[in-house]
C-alpha cells in the first residue's frame, strides 16, 4: 500500500492517505493496517483516509484489562478527537464494523455515513461455520492464522500473542448482541455490504437494514468473508457510490426495505 503518513497519537499506531472528508477504515479482529490494502489508495484519490490499529493489533501496544467492542469504540471516539477530525466515513470490516456500530450508537455526532463489512451485530445472526471459528478447532485456526503478522509487529514481542488472543477469545464470546431494534433511531446512512458466502445470513442483514432509517444493502457474489481482498474494485466502487453526496436517485423502488 503507498504510505503517505504513519505516526502514532496517543499510543495508536495509524496510516494516512490522501486529502478531503475523513474516512476511517477499521480492521477486523487480528487485523491490521494492511488488511485494507486493496482499499486505501482507490479512497485517498477523493478522501483523507485514516487507518488506526487497535490496542493490541498490529502496532499498537497492548492494555492491561479485558477488551470489548465498547471499549474498542470508545478507544476510536478518543483517536477521533485526537487527530481533530470531527465527523467521518466510519467503514469497518468485520470486527471492525462491530465497533463502528458501537460508536455510531454511543458517538452519533462523530460519524457521517457508516459501512459494515461482513458484520453480524447478535449471535443468531452468525452462520453455523462462523459460530463454529468459537470451538477447539476453530480457535487453534485463528490463532494460527493471527500469530505470524502479530509476531512480526507487536511492540510486546511474540510471547504477548497468548494473552491477547485470550482477551478475544473472551470478548468473541461473551459480545453483547446489538438488537435490530435498538438501531431505530441512527441519524446516518448505513450500507451493509457482505459477500454471498461470508459469515453473515442473509436474514439477519435484512433484519438489521429494515430497522435502520437510511439502510442500503450489497450482496457480493462469488465471495466470502474476505470480499474487499477477493473482489475489491467491486468493492471500492460500491464504498465510493456510497460515500458520494448526492445519492444516485432510485428509479423504482419497490423493494421492502422501510416500507
Amino acid at each position: 500500500m503507498d504510505r503517505s503518513t504513519s505516526m502514532y497519537v496517543d499510543g495508536t499506531y495509524y496510516e494516512e492517505l490522501g486529502a478531503g472528508e475523513a474516512v476511517l477504515l477499521l480492521h477486523g479482529g487480528g487485523g491490521t493496517v494492511e488488511s485494507w490494502a486493496a482499499q486505501a489508495p482507490a479512497l485517498a484519490s477523493q478522501y483523507r483516509v485514516l487507518i488506526p490499529e487497535r490496542r493490541g493489533h498490529g502496532r499498537t501496544a497492548d492494555v492491561d484489562g479485558p477488551v470489548s467492542m465498547e471499549i474498542f469504540a470508545a478507544d476510536t471516539a478518543a483517536f477521533i478527537e485526537a487527530v481533530g477530525l470531527g465527523p467521518a466515513h466510519v467503514i469497518g470490516w468485520s470486527d471492525g464494523g462491530k465497533v463502528g456500530m458501537n460508536l455510531a450508537l454511543s458517538r452519533p455526532e462523530l460519524v457521517r455515513k457508516l459501512v459494515l463489512i461482513g458484520t453480524e451485530l447478535t449471535h443468531a445472526g452468525g452462520t453455523a461455520a462462523n459460530q463454529a471459528l468459537l470451538e477447539p478447532a476453530g480457535l487453534e485456526f485463528l490463532a494460527g492464522a493471527f500469530r505470524p503478522q502479530y509476531d512480526a509487529l507487536s511492540p510486546d514481542g511474540p510471547a504477548h500473542f497468548d494473552v491477547v488472543f485470550a482477551k478475544w477469545v473472551q470478548m468473541w464470546k461473551t459480545v453483547p448482541d446489538i438488537e435490530p431494534a435498538t438501531l431505530t433511531a441512527l441519524p446516518m446512512p448505513v450500507l451493509l455490504i457482505q459477500g454471498d458466502d461470508d459469515c453473515v445470513r442473509f436474514e439477519h442483514t435484512a433484519e438489521v437494514a429494515r430497522a435502520i432509517p437510511d439502510a442500503q444493502v450489497a450482496v457480493v457474489p462469488g465471495t466470502s468473508h474476505g470480499l474487499p481482498l477477493e473482489k475489491p474494485d467491486l468493492v471500492n466502487r460500491l464504498l465510493m457510490d456510497f460515500l458520494a453526496d448526492p445519492q444516485s436517485p432510485k428509479f423504482l423502488p419497490l423493494g421492502d426495505l422501510n416500507p
